[in-house]
């Protein structure tokens, strides 16, 4: 065995670093806070034999590198799924992608004009060097259809008004669609066969309007539990239930010691040349002894937090879609998962239908704070309310909490990354920053697992091959140092930030 690494949190970035390491015989630990589940929001929940996942995780990328370790790590379990979704408005469903006779009929002829000529209008009369996320939209599609089918679910999702939202998150994000592509692809799928809508002819398919999608069949923890397996079967340690209690650095030994807190309060000490951290940035300095001068920074940093309520209903065909955007303001509720239409190995009774409804919140708040009973009696009331279920219907429920899903961009979060990531990296070269909450970044599972296989390579090299921070949506992975590199925050514009924040 050669060198060996501690890798703090068991999710995509952490699992996929231990195992890709472990394969080239490195000694490689991991701890992980949960005591259950790897896997971190890509997990599988479990209840009463109804299995759900924590988001919901399509697995497609354009990076042949990642595709490739999902089927190395996972060879014999991933289904091809059908991606159907739609939007709830006003009391109606709209396809999403949209079908240009059914938003037709669904806006009506008059709603239909208006959104058009608002969309003209703003083509005469564009928001000059757009800075938010409202004037972005606007600009590509009108006032009224900002409005419609954007405004309501983007400020669910982030707490913050599309005011506060920098223009940089919706043009990365929503990249290459416009009214015009938009429209054009509703018609190829309002008259057209399947097969022709993935692309224009020549082009490239646009993430927002991919039609299909892999998944294993029990779900994205599947994918985990084997890479955790892999793991200890090449000779790696997975220590469950362990929080990061304090990191130091011995320069005279080049060696790292870790403290760990168990569940029953006890410690457990750790040694190791190297750490991959990808634990949220916040408790990682906190954990370091001595602080950081930039552990004021890191205090500052914020998260935004989800829950999902399960409920069991019984209609096995209550609706064919994976999820529903519920753009609709007088419901709390942000999204709707069907867990059957991911997978019919999701629900323990083939007569019963286990949905998720997904709600935005800050860990500590009001919706956060709510009792299970009354999150359940709450979500069976909104769907009631939307039409989806009656509530007698509704058999059981359950409510899990996640703390931490979404990195918060709110004003000064990217002076604020960049002071911390250049004192870490100048004090600490053998401590390197992974994943969504390590990097404070808004990475995708695919892109959480690129930043993990470039530090494992940088690792290996003994010095910086690549830059790991210029992972992000569409971006190369750029060596260190080669001409034409993106800006090292350069990921960072991928993610809602407020706006006037430096771009």
């Amino acid at each position: 065995m050669t060198d060996d690494v501690l890798v703090i949190g068991a999710g995509p970035a952490g699992l996929t670093a231990a195992y890709l390491l472990t394969k080239q015989g490195v000694r490689t630990t991991v701890i992980e806070r949960d005591e259950r589940y790897v896997g971190g929001i890509s997990r599988t929940e479990s209840y009463k034999g109804y299995l759900f996942d924590i988001g919901g995780h399509r697995f497609f990328s354009k990076s042949r590198e990642v595709v490739d370790l999902w089927n190395e790590i996972l060879p014999q379990d991933f289904i091809e799924r059908p991606r159907l979704s739609r939007i709830y408005y006003n009391g109606k469903f709209f396809s999403y992608p949209l079908k240009a006779f059914e938003a037709l009929n669904n806006l009506g002829y008059v709603e239909s004009t208006y959104c058009v000529l608002s969309y003209l209008y703003r083509q005469a009369f564009p928001h000059e060097n757009p800075e938010t996320f409202h004037q972005w939209i606007s600009n590509q599609f009108g006032e009224r259809l900002f409005s419609i089918f954007f405004k309501t679910y983007t400020e669910k999702v982030w707490g913050m008004s599309c005011d506060e939202i920098s223009a940089d998150w919706a043009a990365q994000r929503i990249k290459g669609l416009d009214l015009w592509s938009a429209m054009a692809d509703a018609l190829r799928r309002s008259i057209g066969p399947r097969g022709d809508r993935a692309a224009p002819e020549g082009g490239e398919v646009i993430k927002t309007l991919i039609e299909s999608f892999r998944y294993p069949r029990k779900g994205p923890g599947m994918m985990w539990e084997a890479a955790a397996r892999r793991v200890r079967e090449q000779g790696g340690a997975i220590h469950m239930g362990h929080t990061l209690d304090r990191l130091a650095y011995d320069r005279a030994s080049g060696r790292w010691h870790v403290e760990a807190r168990r569940p029953d309060g006890s410690r457990a000490s750790f040694t190791a040349r190297s750490v991959i951290s990808s634990a949220p940035i916040r408790e990682l300095c906190r954990a370091l002894d001595p602080l950081p001068d930039c552990a004021d920074e890191a205090e500052d940093l914020r998260y935004r937090d989800f829950l999902t309520v399960a409920l069991m209903v019984q209609n096995p065909d209550i609706f064919p879609d994976n999820w529903i955007y519920i753009h609709e303001p007088s419901v709390k509720v942000g999204r709707i998962q069907n867990f059957r239409s991911w997978s019919p190995e999701m629900t323990a009774d083939p007569g019963v239908s286990c949905l998720g409804l997904e709600y935005f919140c800050f860990e500590g708040d009001g919706l956060w704070s709510k009792r299970d009973a009354d999150l359940i009696a709450m979500a069976t009331q909104e769907l009631t309310a939307i039409g989806i279920a009656r509530p007698d219907e509704i058999t059981d429920g359950c409510v899990v909490r996640q703390r931490k899903a979404y990195p918060v961009y709110d004003e000064g979060y990217r002076e604020r990354v960049e002071t911390i990531r250049t004192e870490l990296a100048g004090r600490y070269p053998t401590l390197h920053l992974v994943g969504r909450n390590g990097m404070h970044k808004y990475n995708n599972q695919d892109h959480a697992m690129m930043t993990a296989v470039l530090t494992c390579r940088n690792i290996l090299a003994g010095r910086q091959l690549y830059d790991v921070w210029a992972v992000n949506e569409d971006a190369e992975y750029h060596e260190a140092g080669t001409s034409g590199a993106e800006p090292s925050l350069g990921g960072l514009r991928h993610v809602p930030r407020r706006a006037g924040s430096a771009a």
